[in-house]
């Protein structure tokens, strides 16, 4: 096996490798959409941080990643990622091919003192999944998706769905710094000051994400934001819409408030004609966990490495 610096000659071979990886996600998550042709890869061919693996002149495998960015996760750490299609391999002999790749692409992000090692792998690929939890990784994100047809679950009496204006945006934001709040407690540890809290809850507010609330009587008690796009090529699809942010008070959890809120929103997207509702969350917020994934298909895993800093003084 040979690793190579990946270029721009490599992309064709590249992309029909990262289509036929989709599509084995594809028989495990049947809701997953048809997909006819992979995002471009010409930007990771450019910034010289990818590899690729052949056998004779058989590519069998590809890594690439982002451009490297400052304050990854918020740490002192500069941090790269790489999406699903931004890599591959081949079924036979997976699990070692991307261990060798990655050895060799790690060599170059480290040179470069990228010290945040990011990746998304399809969810059933237990072989790249081995490769990365072997090589030091461990699972962050998790990306969902599901029909939107309605969850069964029974009606929540005298509650309130709507959808918000755009100048209503504000009635949700106590919920949103409730939510803030539980991303920094354990055992997410997301915590975010409240300078920073202000300034992302500005840029939602003027956003062109929807919000829809629960409400009781006049109380707000719930909401879920949806988006055109979540964190991958598979949520640009024209009949996906996609969660970015939901949440419900305490004292009304277990009332199937936010399974009829999600219901309510999906009847209105079936109405708009789509036919799929996409979901990311973090894997170690324990409450995310335990609804999300009773609820929508997980599909993919992203996985994280923090490189100790001793790395970048040899």
């Amino acid at each position: 096996m040979e690793i190579v610096k990946f270029s721009r000659e490599h992309i064709k071979e590249a992309k029909q490798i990262a289509r036929e990886n989709y599509y084995e996600e594809c028989e495990k998550v049947h809701i997953l959409p048809q997909i006819e042709e992979m995002p471009d890869l010409k930007d990771f061919a450019d910034n010289g941080l990818g590899v690729a693996a052949f056998e004779g002149k058989q590519m069998i495998g590809f890594l690439c990643c982002r451009s490297p960015w400052e304050n990854a996760f918020d740490s002192l750490a500069i941090g790269t990622f790489s999406p699903i299609h931004a890599h591959g391999a081949i079924k036979n002999n997976r699990e070692k091919i991307y261990m060798k790749m990655y050895e060799k692409a790690a060599q170059v992000w480290v040179k470069h003192k990228i010290g945040y090692h990011g990746i998304t792998l399809y969810a059933h690929d237990e072989a790249a999944i081995r490769a990365f939890f072997t090589y030091g990784f461990g699972l962050r994100c998790i990306d969902a998706m599901r029909m939107t047809t309605c969850i069964e679950v029974e009606d929540s009496k005298d509650i309130i769905f709507e959808e918000l204006a755009f100048d209503e945006m504000i009635k949700v934001r106590a919920l949103r710094q409730l939510l803030s709040t539980h991303f920094g407690k354990s055992p997410c540890f997301m915590y975010e000051s409240d300078e920073c809290f202000n300034e992302s809850v500005v840029q939602r507010e003027k956003s062109n994400h929807r919000v829809f609330v629960a409400k009781d009587g006049d109380k707000t008690i719930a909401f879920v934001e949806i988006a055109d796009e979540g964190e991958n090529f598979v949520t640009e699809v024209s009949d996906v819409k996609n969660i970015c942010g939901a949440f419900c008070l305490n004292e009304y959890r277990g009332k199937n408030i936010t399974q009829n809120l999600i219901n309510f929103v999906m009847k209105q997207l079936q109405k708009e004609g789509y036919s799929r509702l996409g979901v990311d969350f973090e894997s170690f917020n324990p409450t995310a966990q335990a609804f999300w994934k009773k609820h929508f298909e997980v599909y993919t895993n992203s996985l994280v490495r923090r490189i100790d800093e001793c790395a970048f003084k040899a």
